[in-house]
Formats: C-alpha cells, sequence, structure tokens
C-alpha cells in the first residue's frame, strides 16, 4: 500500500475513556441518578475540526440529552462545552479561537417535534452561546432551511482584534458574515451589544460552495447566463475578506441539489438516499496550483468517468476507466482526496489513481494503480473527504487520518514494476514526496544499476538526474520551478493499461484583484506563465547542445580565447566544490586526469544557466544567479560521482592499472556496460562528466575487449582517447 495512513484522532482512544471517567464520577456522586453523561459511542459523532485541529463533537447520554465536546489537538485533552437537555440532531456547530463563544446550528428530533407539535416552530435553530463561563444565549437564526456555522481563525497564532467573525452558510444559497466584539467582564467574556451584531451578506445564489479551513477561503459556484463560474473568496485576519477569483467552468451545476463541501461533518446525511449526479470539489496547493475534480454518478457498472480541471495550466483532463464487471449493489462512491502534491480518485476495492497537480501534462507522472497497491486501510470508504491536505476524515467511525506516501512500499513498488510508466510514477513520486536526499538517491542508483536496460520508453538515468536536481534546486532557491527542466521527456505516447485520458483546452481562471500574497500570487503567476511564456522558460539542453558544438567548430580569436577563459573559470567554481571526492576516502577512481572537453562543457554549462536565468530573476542579483548556476552543476556532476561509487561498491572493483594484457572479469564487464549507459544518457542531453571518467571508462574497455573491439568502440564514439591514454 503506497499510502500510509496514521490515526491523528480516533473517539475510541481519544474522547470513550474520558467520557468513562466522567460518567463513572458522576455515577459516584450522584448515587442512584441516572447517568446523563453516557459513554454510548454509538452517538458519538464529529461535528467540525478547526484550523487549529480541535475537533468538536456530540453524544448523547442515557436521557438523550444532547452534548458538545472539544477535543483539543495539543493538549490531547477533552473538554465539555455545552448540554442542551433534550435530544437533537446537530447540523453544524463552531467554536472561536478564544474558546469564548460557541455557534450551534441543530434540527429538532421528531421525538421532540412531537412535544412541540401544537406550537409553531422552526425546522432548523442557530444559536450563539457564550461559553466562557456560560452565559447568554443568542438565537442567531430560526428558519426552515438547513444553516451551517464556522467561525474565521487568524492564519497566525497573534490575534489582532478583540472579535470574532462568523460565517452564516444558508440553504438558502448565500452567505453572511458576522462581526462579534467581546468585553471581559472579571473572568467572564460577553458579547457587546448582542442585539446588534454587525451582519454582512458576502454571498448569493450559489449553488455549491467548499470551505478551506486551513486558508480561510471560501469557494463557491454560481449560475450565470452564459456559464457556471466558480469564485474564490480570501478572508484575512483584520475582518476583511476579498474575492479574488472567477474562473469560467464548463460543466454546467444548475440541476443538482445544493452541495456542501468541507462543512458537512454531519454522518447523518450519509444516511439519506439522495442523488448525487455530480460530485465537485477544489483542491490547491501551495505552489499555486488549482484544481477542480468533478465526477458524474455511474450508472454503467462497466465504467467510470471522472474530470480534472487543471485550471493553473489552462486544461483540464477527462478520465474513463474499465472495471470488471460487478453487481450494482457493490458500486461505491468515487472519493476525491487532498494529499498535498497529489489529487487522489480512490474507487473504493478498484482502483486509486494519484494525480500529479504541479505537473500534470504527462499522464506517466501520475499513478494509476489496481489490486493491493490500491488499497487504503482502516477506512470506511463510502464516507471519507479531506478536510485539510494530507488528512483525511471517516464520518461513519469519526476517526482522523494523517496520510503520507510511505517511502518503503514506494521503493518497493519501484522494484516489482514491470510497466515503464509506474517506473516513471514512482521515481517522480519518491524524488517529491520523500525527498531528494542522499540515502533516497543511493537506492534509487542500485535500482537503476539493476533495471537500467528494462527501461524502454525514457532512460532512468537522466529522468533520475533531471528530477532529482529540480527538487533540490527548488528546495533551495524560489521562483526556479518554471526555469528548470522537470523532466527528460517532451511527450509520452504510450498507453496506460486501464485508463483512457483525453485533453480539453479551458478557460483561464481571472484574479480579480492584484498584489496578492501567498497562494493567490502563486497562482498569478503560473496563469501568466500560461498566457504569455511561448515557448517555455525551462533549461534548453538543445541550445547548450547547439552552442557546445559552435565552440567546438569555431575558429581561434581573441574573443573566443577571452570567452574559453572565462568558462574555464566557472569550471574551477563547479570542481572546487567537489573536493571532498578528492579528499574524502573513494573508491571510485575519478578526477584522475584533467579532460579538457568534459572541463570546458562544464563551464559551458554554467555560462548557459547563468544567461538563462539572468531575465527573468533579474532582482536576484547576478551573485546569486552565479552561485545558483554552479550549485546546479556541481550537485549535477555529484551526483553521477555517486553513480560510479555506488557502481564500484556494488561490484566490488578496486583501483585498475592500465593494462592491455589482463583479462577483464564478469563484473568489470558489467561496469563497462553501465558507464555506457551514463555515457549515453548525459551525452543525449549534452551534460558533462566528471574529469577522469572517459579515462576510467577506456581503461575498463581495454580490460574487458581486444584491441580492435576497443578500437571500434573508439571510432563509434563509446569510448573516448583522453590526453592521459595518449601519453602511455
Amino acid at each position: 500500500m503506497l499510502c500510509q495512513l496514521s490515526a491523528r484522532f480516533d473517539p475510541r482512544r481519544d474522547v470513550a475513556p474520558w467520557l468513562s471517567e466522567r460518567a463513572a464520577a458522576e455515577r459516584r456522586g450522584r448515587a442512584g441518578s441516572a447517568d446523563t453523561w453516557g459513554n454510548n459511542l454509538e452517538t458519538l459523532y464529529i461535528i467540525n475540526v478547526e484550523r487549529n485541529g480541535n475537533v468538536l463533537y456530540t453524544w448523547k447520554g442515557a436521557q438523550e440529552y444532547t452534548n458538545i465536546g472539544l477535543y483539543d489537538h495539543n493538549s490531547k485533552k477533552n473538554q465539555h462545552l455545552y448540554t442542551f437537555e433534550k435530544d437533537l440532531r446537530v447540523i453544524s456547530c463552531s467554536i472561536n479561537h478564544e474558546k469564548t463563544l460557541l455557534a450551534i446550528s441543530f434540527l429538532q428530533t421528531a421525538q421532540e417535534e412531537k412535544k412541540l407539535l401544537f406550537q409553531p416552530v422552526s425546522k432548523c435553530l442557530t444559536l450563539l452561546i457564550e461559553i466562557h463561563p456560560l452565559n447568554n444565549v443568542k438565537v442567531l437564526k430560526a428558519v426552515d432551511s438547513y444553516v451551517r456555522v464556522q467561525f474565521l481563525y487568524p492564519v497566525t497564532e497573534k490575534k489582532l482584534f478583540p472579535d470574532s467573525c462568523l460565517l452564516l452558510i444558508s440553504e438558502d444559497k448565500y452567505v453572511e458574515k458576522l462581526d462579534i466584539r467581546t468585553v471581559k467582564e472579571g473572568d467572564r467574556v460577553m458579547i457587546e451589544n448582542s442585539s446588534r451584531l454587525s451582519k454582512e451578506r458576502i454571498a448569493d445564489d450559489f449553488i455549491w460552495y467548499q470551505w478551506d479551513m486551513l486558508e480561510q477561503r471560501l469557494f463557491y459556484i454560481v449560475t450565470k447566463e452564459e456559464r457556471d463560474t466558480l469564485n474564490g473568496i480570501q478572508f484575512y485576519p483584520n475582518k476583511d475578506f476579498k474575492l479574488i477569483l472567477e474562473a469560467p467552468l464548463e460543466i454546467s451545476l444548475t440541476d443538482i441539489r445544493l452541495k456542501s463541501v468541507n462543512l458537512d461533518y454531519s454522518y447523518y446525511q450519509d444516511q439519506e438516499p439522495i442523488p448525487k449526479p455530480l460530485d465537485v470539489r477544489v483542491f490547491t496547493s501551495d505552489v499555486g496550483s488549482l484544481c477542480l475534480c468533478y465526477s458524474l454518478a455511474t450508472l454503467n457498472s462497466k465504467e467510470v468517468t471522472y474530470s480534472v480541471c487543471f485550471l493553473h495550466k489552462g486544461y483540464s483532463k477527462t478520465y474513463t476507466t474499465t472495471l470488471e464487471k460487478m453487481d450494482s449493489l457493490e458500486i461505491k462512491e468515487l472519493a476525491f482526496l487532498d494529499l498535498d502534491s497529489y489529487v487522489a480518485a480512490y474507487l473504493p476495492g478498484r482502483f486509486l489513481h494519484l494525480l500529479n497537480t504541479q505537473h500534470p501534462d504527462l499522464i506517466c507522472h501520475s499513478f494509476f494503480l489496481t489490486g493491493e497497491d490500491a488499497e487504503i486501510n482502516q477506512l470506511n470508504t463510502s464516507t471519507v473527504f479531506s478536510p485539510v491536505k494530507s488528512s483525511i476524515l471517516d464520518r461513519s467511525t469519526g476517526r482522523i487520518f494523517t496520510v503520507a506516501m510511505n517511502q518503503k512500499a514506494l521503493l518497493q513498488f519501484l522494484w516489482n514494476s514491470k510497466l515503464d510508466n509506474d517506473k516513471l510514477a514512482a521515481l517522480h513520486c519518491l524524488l517529491l514526496h520523500v525527498g531528494s536526499t542522499v540515502d533516497l538517491e543511493n537506492q534509487i542508483i542500485q535500482w537503476i544499476s539493476d533495471n537500467v536496460s528494462t527501461c524502454f520508453a525514457f532512460d532512468p538515468i537522466q529522468e533520475l538526474i533531471i528530477a532529482s536536481l529540480y527538487w533540490k534546486m527548488c528546495l533551495e532557491s524560489i521562483n526556479l520551478e518554471k526555469l528548470l527542466p522537470y523532466t527528460s521527456l517532451l511527450n509520452w505516447k504510450e498507453d496506460v493499461p486501464g485508463i483512457l485520458c483525453k485533453t480539453h483546452i479551458i478557460s483561464l481562471p481571472f484574479l480579480k484583484v492584484q498584489n496578492c500574497k501567498g497562494f493567490w500570487e502563486k497562482l498569478n503567476l503560473n496563469l501568466e506563465y500560461v498566457k504569455y511564456v511561448e515557448p517555455p522558460l525551462h533549461f534548453s539542453h538543445q541550445v547548450l547542445r547547439r552552442e557546445w558544438n559552435k565552440l567546438l567548430s569555431d575558429q581561434k580569436t581573441a574573443a573566443r580565447t577571452t570567452y574559453i577563459k572565462s568558462i574555464f573559470e566557472n569550471t574551477k567554481k563547479v570542481l572546487s566544490s567537489l573536493n571532498t571526492w578528492e579528499t574524502e576516502e573513494r573508491i571510485a577512481p575519478l578526477f584522475q586526469d584533467e579532460d579538457y572537453q568534459q572541463r570546458l562543457l562544464t563551464g559551458l554549462m554554467v555560462a548557459q544557466l547563468k544567461d538563462h536565468l539572468l531575465r527573468p530573476l533579474q532582482y536576484v542579483g547576478k551573485k546569486k544567479i552565479d552561485q545558483i548556476a554552479v550549485d546546479y552543476v556541481s550537485k549535477l556532476l555529484d551526483l553521477i560521482c555517486r553513480m560510479m561509487e555506488n557502481i564500484w561498491r556494488k561490484y566490488s572493483l578496486s583501483s585498475l592499472s592500465f593494462s592491455f594484457r589482463q583479462q577483464g572479469k564478469a563484473n568489470e564487464i558489467i561496469v563497462f556496460h553501465i558507464m555506457c549507459q551514463i555515457l549515453q544518457a548525459t551525452s543525449g542531453m549534452c551534460l558533462p562528466l566528471p574529469p577522469g571518467f572517459h579515462t576510467l571508462h577506456l581503461e575498463i574497455g581495454m580490460r574487458c575487449f581486444p584491441l580492435h573491439t576497443v578500437l571500434q568502440y573508439v571510432d563509434h564514439g563509446v569510448l573516448h582517447l583522453t590526453e592521459k591514454i595518449r601519453q602511455h
């Protein structure tokens, strides 16, 4: 299983013992009295998870009293907030950041309605309660439609104002924001001017909405004459809010019932036979990705179709997967899960599709898994959703899981994969989710040394070098995502078994507010890139090759001599950062000679990278750009050196003596062919090699093959005569 779950909150573990203790204490203190607390887990339901991780839940005691409790994520302690001395059905609940105000929306149960048979009563009641200490209760809404409540939370722990802001989201398709000022009288916190709370209508006539708890955003869809539009509102700590996003959609939601996402924690609704013709989710990431996912309710038990609009890219992809025949009773709802840099489309017992949202262009960079690889254990998968990134809540059990990619399982999947698309997806997922660490790279190098000849649709050495450098440099420096290549592939023509994909161009979103920070700034950069950049800004190895060929063919002039001198200065900077290879104990005998051409190519690549980065990053400064270029090429050579070191240790090679007479061993022949693969990969992208590589390659060739074979290799460019060899 590639997705690993760990229970961050489990009612049986985190709440049940506390309920049992309170119930026992109450029985001891009030002998013979009825159990008003109870410890019945069957009535315990999650009703909200706040931005700080605190969990709100409800349960009922023996007298059917409705209790509200809070589990503090940091202290791991529970707190009783309020008790209604009647049987209620809680629809929504939220507590403010200071834990002084509780907002709750509920329905009367059938039994309670019978008691009030001859009294006019609203279907849904929304209350605001002072709970520090328990004091006044204010009715906010008494209506016949559902109302959901949500306090806004500061993005940082610093509270700028003594106010609380509460959102009221009505089934009548509007959103109101209440500004609530509190005053402190001794130990009591009370609502100031509770009869005249400031109220503001911020959205109307929507047909779908989704709350982003972590980033304090509200996405909603409205129907317009031309087509439906996705809007996005950002809330700020100073009580301000801005409508920032407008994105025209290619789908119509006109005929669907109002749908709530990430504020609908009620498990009751999952029990209602409500048709769900269209399921819609919005996912964002810190790098400015914005995806809208939707799936049609399946009437065909043989196929499942779902679409992902990569709004930050300007296109959508529709996926269709064919299922083995199954009984209609087995058909489960497709779930979309937020795994940060991946969006998962999960059909329990059938497939798990992990979509790379940052680089979705090629289908081979995403996983499509079936069988055991597609399983996510511990989930009642018909009632799950992702309230925040890398988190899954199972409404039927109340358990909240943190989900992460399992490095051990990913590596095992890489070793066991037979298909090139699976190998490529696993390679990129490892580097992205686990991080491009030395230990991980060494494990991938071990896989490459055994499997380099089994990959036909891509070169694993090229892909490791380019992808590893991309993630390393993007972590260390900002705004390099669009400037450095992510993959060695230009396209992917192979089919991915089990799934079909169609791509459609869509309209780009429009940002109504400029000069925003954080996510919106990065989304704007992505949109600007799509609109105005042609061709792509990625560093081009074809340009490097053209300059390399030109440099080799140019006649000697004073200008050329000066240029080459500056190139060798670049090379010195690169090699100076690799001095550890000469001082530390290494067994791969690199850096044994000068290798003029490789030093020249090393310096040229640094020069080309500088020129490539200078225009878009001129605000960074020339000195910083120079260092980025040197670091990139240094890390490239370091990675190739570690490939050689890993291979040398694996096949137990010692330093070689230059000789035509010694017969090469079987392991030396294997190393020779692996070095041929490294040479082919680097020359294919015009990448430099560490000085001494060609000499070492030729020495091994001389030990393994007769002279006429070696000369043929030289004629075909597989082996290169270096100055050190010529001197012998």
